[in-house]
Parts: C-alpha cells; structure tokens; sequence
C-alpha cells in the first residue's frame, strides 16, 4: 500500500498545492487561469506532440485497446443520460450534459502522470493513443447525442459544423494531429528544436497539476449530490470495472495495455464536462459538482485500481 501511495500521492500533491495556494491567496487565481492556459494551449501540446511523433503507430494503436476504454465510456455516458432521465427526471439536454461528464475523463492532466509514474513508458504509449482519440471522440458523440436530444437543436448542417468545430479548433487536437504527420511521415526535428521541445514537455504535466488545483476552488458542492454522486459511481466505478473486463475477458490484453486502459477509465471526470455544460447552458451547478467531488474521489479509486493491477 505504502508503493501505491508513493505514486498516486505526488500527483495529487501538486494538484492540492495549487488549490491551496489559490485558496488562501498566495496566488490569484487570475494567475491559476494564465497556468492552465499556458499548459493546454503550449506545454501540453507539446507533451502530446512528442508522444505521438515518437511512439509505433502500428503497436500503439491496437482496436481492441480503443473498443476496451471507448466501450466502456460509451457504455456509461449511454447509463448516465438513462439515469439522468429515469432517476432524477433531468430533461433531455440537461441528461445529455450530465452523461458527458461521465463521458469525458482527465486523461491529460490526471492520467498521464499517474500511468507513467506507475509503470513508466510501456504503459504511457497505449494510454496516449487512447487520449489522441480521446477529445474528438467524446465532443464528437456529445455534441452529436445533444444536437439530436435538446427541443432547440440546430439544423442537421449546423449540428455538423459545430461537431467538427469542436474536435479540431483546439491546440491539443491539432498538436496530435501533427504528430501523426512527423511520425508517419519519419521526419526527424533538427537537435536545436527538438531540445526547446524537450523543456517544454519537462514542463507540460507539474504545471497543468498546480493550475488544475487552483481552478478547481471556483467549483463547488452545491446541490444535485444525488446526481454528483451517479455521475462520480459511473466513472470512477462502472467505467474502470467494464475496462478491465473488456480489457482480460473479451480481448486478453497485454498487462501494459490493460493497465493504460483501466487506470485511465478510473480517472476523474475532467474539466470539461464542465465546459460542455456550459456552452449548452444544461445541468451546469451538477457537471461542476463533479469535477470537485470526483477529483477527490479519485484518490481512492485510483489506489485500489493500481492494487488490483
């Protein structure tokens, strides 16, 4: 038990020190907001960029790996919108933003770090393939389940320009797709670039840890906590659990893919459940909720995942 801490607690250190250096004022979270800029709009494409330009294409992307993790967040966002309708008598826009947050996991910022302090490179490849595929498919099925669900949906030409203006208007997209051209292409950067390149991944997950510390303090438990909790049992329990059967009982897996798979499902629902939330004006106070609550949570789901694995 003391390993597994020795690996999920730096990571989750860092985050807590942003949050309570916003917290207690030490640092604004007007700075905490230009950090996380920083990280998604430079480093972290950067990291991602280098990952994919440098990784086996063909070893990397196995369909079993992506239909093990995509399966299984499909399968809960499928369960959290039933849910959402059934339980909780949410309206369809509204069911749609609540299983979007159980869809859309921090991969990034959270998984990453804890796959490759857990297991190092082996694991780091599979899991970036899974988080290159990771926001266009889960804006692509969003967007698309809630153009389809909400009574003011736009026309069906709309509803396709906004899915494709979601998937790649954003830096990460577009670092990931550049990475693929440098990889399959086999162009080799000139030292000079490669080095600036370098310094920036050295700085792409410790700093996007901090700043999502600080921004997690402008969210809050409010209400919905029936509905937090549906969405927090639905990631970081259902969504794990269908992984790692996929993973061994379907496909068999490898130890390292299974591993990248799972641990990355066990992540908490990430910041932009809140974002989709918020562009569609649904179930707002509740995607934010869980970004809170499941980040904490996820402390403890992602300790008892690595001592099964």
């Amino acid at each position: 038990m003391l390993h597994i801490l020795e690996i999920v607690l730096p990571v989750f250190l860092v985050t807590g020190a942003g949050y309570v250096a916003v917290r207690s004022s030490a640092f604004t979270e007007t700075q905490a907001n230009a950090l996380m800029r920083f990280a998604q709009g430079f480093a972290i494409p950067c990291f991602l960029f280098a990952g994919i330009a440098r990784i086996d294409l063909g070893t990397a992307f196995q369909p079993e790996l992506l239909v093990s993790y995509y399966g299984a967040s499909t399968t809960v966002f499928l369960l959290g919108i039933f849910g959402a309708r059934a339980i909780f008598r949410r309206r369809p826009g509204e069911s749609v933003a609540i299983g979007f947050s159980t869809l859309f996991a921090n991969s990034v910022l959270l998984g990453l770090p804890i796959v490759g302090q857990a297991y190092g490179e082996p694991s780091l490849v599979p899991a970036l393939a899974i988080v290159a595929l990771h926001a266009p498919f889960c804006y692509l099925l969003g967007i698309a389940t809630m153009e389809f669900a909400r009574s003011d949906s736009r026309v069906f030409g709309a509803t396709v320009r906004a899915i494709v203006r979601a998937m790649f208007s954003n830096s990460l997209t577009i670092a990931i797709a550049l990475g693929f051209v440098v990889n399959v292409a086999g162009v080799t950067l000139p030292n000079f670039l490669q080095t600036s390149l370098d310094l920036m991944v050295s700085a792409a997950l410790p700093v996007a840890l901090f700043a999502l510390g600080g921004i997690l303090v402008r969210y809050r438990l409010k209400q919905n906590a029936g509905e937090t909790a549906l969405i927090c049992g639905l990631k970081l329990v259902v969504h794990p659990c269908l992984a790692y059967f996929l993973s061994t009982a379907v496909f068999d897996l490898s130890e390292d893919f299974t591993r990248a798979a799972v641990v990355t499902a066990a992540m908490a629902p990430g910041v932009n459940g809140y974002i989709f939330a918020d562009m569609y004006g649904r179930a707002r106070n509740t995607a934010a909720s869980a970004v809170l609550a499941g980040t904490a949570a996820s402390i403890l789901s992602v300790s008892i995942w690595l001592a099964v694995l």
